[in-house]
């Protein structure tokens, strides 16, 4: 009886055409294939809390003192200087729930601008979806902006706030449009940042302005009223902020209920209205989640675009 010997395993693979596209692992799956690999990304966000902390004395206590001492800073010297304490009622909780909301974002955004670089040894040695440096940053920020938000429910409850449906579905709607436009600019920017460092630079100075583009530090009313608020060009600029109507929705949230009847004010959540909060604030919050939605489809798109060169960048 003849035996043939075993064929050769590598002529039994199939020949690799020379015009053959090389693609990078995980081509076609992007944020959807970071949640489908939710271990890595837990492993990754691990890391991520525990090297920002690493060597440090007062750990995640940062996470409280740092938007305590912005918040102490602005309302000396905006609430007691200038005196807006006295004519606008509970300005604290005014004030903190936009810091919350804001305080999210930025993190969010910096953070995630450094967090393909910041991991390039990891970029350059294993085959994983990229957006996972990203995503696991916007997570980090949120676990970093956890203990503001009980801080600022605990000091509402305090101040006299009572729940209604309306208030915390504009919450959620809120944190919504932060997270998601949070996700987008920090996967667009951390794209670009691998080719130029000077987009974290860039991003540090559109921190600056994002302080006063939102109403924390004053009230939209402030804006309603003014000369540049009656202004319908400027207004619905103003208006078509994502970042300013998530703000106003977390003080919808918190502080509206606490100001009910307070120095003239509407005596009921219902009797609430412009100039106090935009008209269709609700409807407006819609729209801006869908439009931080569309910016993250596109800001993706772009960051695949991008990430073909990482390694070779890095």
């Amino acid at each position: 009886m003849t035996t043939h010997p075993d064929p050769d395993p590598v002529r039994l693979q199939p020949a690799l055409s020379p015009d053959a596209e090389l693609a990078p692992p995980f081509a076609k799956g992007g944020l959807i294939e970071v949640f489908r690999r939710r271990y890595l990304l837990r492993l990754l966000v691990q890391k991520e809390v525990r090297s920002r902390y690493q060597g440090s004395l007062l750990g995640v206590l940062w996470s409280y003192i740092q938007p305590m001492v912005r918040f102490c800073m602005y309302y000396f010297v905006i609430g007691l200087v200038l005196g807006l304490h006295k004519s606008f009622p509970n300005f604290a909780i005014h004030m903190f729930a936009g810091i919350v909301a804001m305080h999210f974002f930025t993190e969010t955004f910096s953070s995630g601008t450094r967090s393909v670089v910041k991991n390039k040894s990891i970029v350059r040695k294993m085959p994983m979806p990229r957006e996972m440096f990203p995503v696991a940053s916007v997570i980090v920020s949120a676990i970093n902006t956890f203990p503001q938000l009980a801080i600022l429910f605990v000091a509402s409850v305090v101040a006299g706030w009572k729940p209604d449906l309306v208030g915390v579905l504009a919450a959620f709607l809120g944190i919504a449009i932060v997270a998601v436009l949070g996700t987008a600019l920090a996967l667009l920017f951390a794209g670009l940042n691998v080719f130029f460092r000077d987009f974290q630079n860039i991003v540090a100075t559109f921190m600056v302005l994002t302080t006063w583009i939102v109403p924390m530090i004053y009230p939209f009313e402030k804006v309603a009223s003014s000369d540049l608020g009656r202004n319908t060009v400027f207004y619905d600029l103003y208006l078509s902020n994502p970042l300013t109507i998530a703000v106003i929705l977390m003080q919808r949230a918190f502080w509206i209920p606490t100001a009910l009847g307070k120095d003239g004010f509407p005596p009921t959540v219902q009797d609430v209205a412009f100039p106090y909060l935009p008209h269709h604030y609700m409807e407006l919050g819609l729209l801006m989640l869908a439009i931080s939605c569309v910016i993250l489809v596109l800001c993706q798109m772009a960051f695949r675009r991008l990430e073909g060169q990482f390694a070779e960048r890095l």
